[in-house]
């Protein structure tokens, strides 16, 4: 295999890992525009651009690896199958935070109210992404899969 070719590979494990970096640092600028309002309209008008912006961008990274990613690394490693099962639970589970998130701005909530949404969507996600990466990291490495890294990952 060449040094090129190999490369190509295990970009895949690199681009899962840069994106999970950003998602995080998304997730920090919200609870950071949050956390620096005195009032609830403050906290409500930010979140309403951070929340947007934090939510597509982790509901995009989730559905390009349900619809590109999971199928490929399926029919590469069967043996996967039930660690992509619950990769797929996992994205359902965060897909209703960020619901119960979005309802929540869209409702003004209070700061502590919006926090507690955060806290939640924070763990679940911060849980997921080490499972993932322990999961399917070393796979990526040698996953021949032919797609535009946006389609895969979301636009991060």
């Amino acid at each position: 295999m060449s040094e090129g070719e190999k490369a190509r590979l295990t970009a895949w494990s690199h681009e899962l890992r840069t994106v999970h970096q950003r998602l995080r640092a998304a997730l920090e600028a919200t609870r950071d525009a949050l956390s620096s309002q005195q009032d609830a309209a403050s906290a409500t008008r930010d979140l309403l651009l951070f929340c947007h912006g934090f939510c597509a961008a982790l509901t995009a990274h989730h559905e390009g690896e349900d619809r590109e990613l999971f199928p490929a690394i399926a029919a590469a490693h069967p043996e996967l199958r039930e660690t992509l099962r619950r990769l797929e639970q996992d994205h359902s589970m965060i897909a209703y935070l960020l619901g119960g998130l979005e309802k929540a701005v869209a409702q003004a909530a209070s700061p502590a109210a919006l926090e507690r949404h955060l806290d939640g969507i924070s763990a679940i996600m911060e849980s997921h992404f080490r499972y993932e990466e322990r999961a399917l990291l070393t796979v990526l490495e040698s996953l021949d899969l032919r797609a535009d890294p946006r389609d895969v990952f979301g636009p991060l």
